[in-house]
C-alpha cells in the first residue's frame, strides 16, 4: 500500500452543515480544532475546508450543491443532521484530559449527552475516560482520553 499524501491521514471524514462557517468557528473554539484551509465562495459560503486536531483531519462542508459546487450533483445528498432528521455518524477524538475538555466544551455551548465516565474493558484490553457531546449542527462526538493501553501481546 502506498503512503497517504503528505500531511493527510490515511482516512479522514467530513461533516456537512447548514452553516459551515459557524460550525468551523465553533469546532475551533469549543473543541480545539485548527483551520488548515478554508475556501470561501460567494457570500462567505464554505466551498471546502480542512480542520486539524493533532494529526487528525476533518473536512467541514456546506449543505447543498450551490455556488462553486453546483456541478457536483452528489452534493445534493449531503445533509446536516438538522436537515436529515438526526445524526448519521459519530466522530471520536483523543484528548489529554477528557474532564477539562468537557468543561471547556460545555462552556462554549456543547450539548453534553454523556457525562465523562471511565470505561474499563478489563486487563486484557484498554481503559478510557470519555464523554459524548453534540455540536450545534447535531453531529455526535465522542471525546476520549486513554487511561490504559492493552498489554503487549
Amino acid at each position: 500500500m502506498k503512503a497517504a499524501p503528505k500531511d493527510w491521514p490515511r482516512i479522514s471524514s467530513s461533516v456537512v452543515c447548514r452553516d459551515a462557517a459557524a460550525e468551523i468557528a465553533w469546532l475551533c473554539e469549543a473543541f480545539g480544532f485548527e483551520v488548515r484551509l478554508k475556501v470561501e465562495g460567494d457570500g462567505g459560503r464554505i466551498e471546502h475546508s480542512e480542520l486539524t486536531y493533532g494529526e487528525g483531519l476533518i473536512m467541514v462542508s456546506q449543505e447543498g450543491a450551490e455556488g462553486a459546487n453546483a456541478h457536483k450533483k452528489w452534493k445534493q445528498f449531503m445533509k446536516s443532521p438538522q436537515s436529515s432528521g438526526g445524526c448519521t455518524q459519530a466522530m471520536m477524538i483523543f484528548v489529554d484530559d477528557a474532564d477539562a475538555h468537557c468543561a471547556h466544551a460545555r462552556s462554549k455551548g456543547a450539548r453534553i449527552l454523556e457525562e465523562p465516565a471511565t470505561h474499563d474493558y478489563g486487563p486484557e484490553y484498554w481503559a478510557d475516560r470519555s464523554y459524548g457531546a453534540m455540536d450545534p449542527e447535531g453531529h455526535w462526538w465522542w471525546i476520549t482520553q486513554r487511561l490504559r493501553d492493552p498489554p503487549k501481546r
